[in-house]
Order: structure tokens, then sequence, then C-alpha cells
């Protein structure tokens, strides 16, 4: 792999969804998450997290070091205990060799960040390694993300449906079709904000320049690979990247994030496609010395 990255990096992601349902909340019957006191649409971090992992694991998929960790079907003990038997360590001789071998710990840490992206890149809690009270059960990752929320207000709308196919056979002789309902967002227009930390990816898992490339591949196509009925048209449509020239950063996130922006165009009331919208602009002015601006999208 290439060298752990050097300098710190913010992120402004545009996306919009049309005639679909970007985040169902289970707690109310899988309607579109919104903030009840303002109506703004809400998709939570997790489920982008989710799509970035869907992206990776069929663009790299066999590939290794492009494991995804947090994956349907596999138990999270079933991939911490890889770690076991790559390093040859018995569980049940942990205690024992703690004492002798100091280093346990961050060799198993150190395996699993090189084995799993999802864990270099976002962290992970491995419960088998907390239940054997080992100090690498907790990593936290280098690129974090915040929920995403709507430019504007959002609607929530239930559309009814039909299905001819009956269920059973004695449904059948009592009716044609069965009813059902899905839920939508008619248009909303997303905005997620999210940072990359080149202190946490050198002092911890060790997320790379082509740990980088493939997070920024995953985030302009993660929806490529993810169409379905329920999501409607989903679309990346503006990733603003800001690169500091060292580790730590040089400016605060919110100022460079307050940079970016756009609005309804005059005149529209209820936006339904991303041209109802001014174009995305960085205002450069509020741009400091030591911050470089990359529009990827």
């Amino acid at each position: 792999m290439s060298e752990t990255i050097k300098n710190r990096y913010d992120f402004v992601l545009y996306f919009d969804v049309e005639n679909g349902n970007p985040n169902g909340d289970p707690d109310a019957g899988n309607m579109p998450r919104i903030d009840p006191e303002t109506g703004f649409g809400i998709v939570t971090d997790v489920c982008l997290k989710r799509k970035i992992r869907n992206y990776v694991e069929t663009v790299k998929e066999g590939e290794p070091g492009y494991d995804i960790y947090i994956t349907r079907g596999t138990t999270l003990n079933a991939s911490d205990t890889r770690a076991f038997a790559e390093l040859e360590i018995d569980p049940k001789s942990i205690a024992s060799l703690k004492k002798s071998d100091p280093e346990l710990d961050k060799k198993i840490r150190d395996f699993m960040c090189k084995t799993f992206f999802d864990i270099r890149t976002f962290g992970a809690v491995m419960t088998t390694f907390v239940s054997h009270h080992l100090n690498c059960g907790q990593v936290r990752g280098p690129v974090q993300l915040t929920f995403s929320r709507s430019v504007d207000p959002v609607a929530q709308q239930e559309v009814s449906i039909t299905r001819v196919a009956i269920t059973t056979e004695e449904d059948a002789a009592k009716k044609s079709n069965e009813m059902g309902n899905k839920y939508i967002v008619p248009y909303g227009l997303y905005r997620c904000e999210g940072y990359v930390s080149a202190n946490l990816a050198r002092k911890t898992t060790g997320f790379t320049e082509d740990d980088l490339k493939v997070l920024w591949e995953s985030l302009i196509n993660m929806f490529e690979v993810d169409h379905s009925a329920a999501r409607g048209k989903m679309a990346v449509r503006s990733l603003v990247v800001f690169r500091h020239d060292s580790e730590l950063g040089n400016a605060p996130s919110w100022r460079l994030f307050e940079s970016v922006g756009t609005k309804k165009r005059e005149g529209v009331t209820a936006p339904r496609s991303i041209k109802d919208y001014e174009e995305i602009t960085v205002d450069e002015s509020q741009i400091p010395d030591g911050v470089e601006v990359l529009r990827l999208v």
C-alpha cells in the first residue's frame, strides 16, 4: 500500500433524491427521516457509511486490504477471530500472552486495520477483543461524517400500491389484488459534511493515500451501485474537498464549511430537481492560506 496520509481534509457533499426514500426511520414505519420541528430531511452518517462499504465491497472484491468488517452474512466474532488465527493466538491464553508480549494489542489492531478497509477508515468496536480485555477492541477512525440535512424542508408522501399476486389461496378466493404503501420524498437536496484526520491515520489505523482515493471514488459513485425501487433516483451533485497543507490543519472546519452553499432559484417554492437550485459555489475569499479547494464533482 501507499504512504499514510499526511494532510488533513474536510469536505462537503451534496446529493439529492427524486421520488424515493433516502433513509427510512424504522421507528416511524420506515418513513423518510425528518427533523420534526423544522421539516428538514435527515440522512444518518450510518446510512452513507453503509453505501461506502457496499461500493468498496463491490469494486474491490477479493483485493487484499479491502475486506469489509461490517457486512451482511458475516458475524463480527468470525471476523475478529481471523486475527487470532493469522497471529497464531490462543484466545484462552491471552492473559499470559499479554504479560510476555506487551505489543500484543498493537499487533491485533494493526492486523484488523490492514485487513479491513472500513476499520482503517471509520474505526470500529470489536466486541471479541473487548470481552478478552484487549485494549485494541475500540479503534477510532480518521474519517467521520455528519448527519446529512436537506437544504430546504422536504415533504413526506405516502403512495398506495397494489399487487396482483395474492399471498394465500384463501385470500385469492376473496380478492384479486393486495394493497400496500411506500413512502417517498418527491425531491430533496441534502448536504453532508465530513472530516479526514491525518493525525489519527498516522497514530492509529494507517489510512493511506490509496485509501483516500478510494474514499473519494466511493462518495462520488456510491449511489451508482445502490439503485432500488425504494430509494428512487439518487445522485451526488457536488463534492468539495478542502486540503490542508499540514497534519492538524490550517483553518477550523466550520469556517470552510460556511464558504460552500446554494439556494433555491428566485421564484421556486417547491424544488423538484437540481435545476431549481443555483449553482453550488465556494466563496474563495473565506479560504485562508494553507488550504486548497478541490472540486471533485
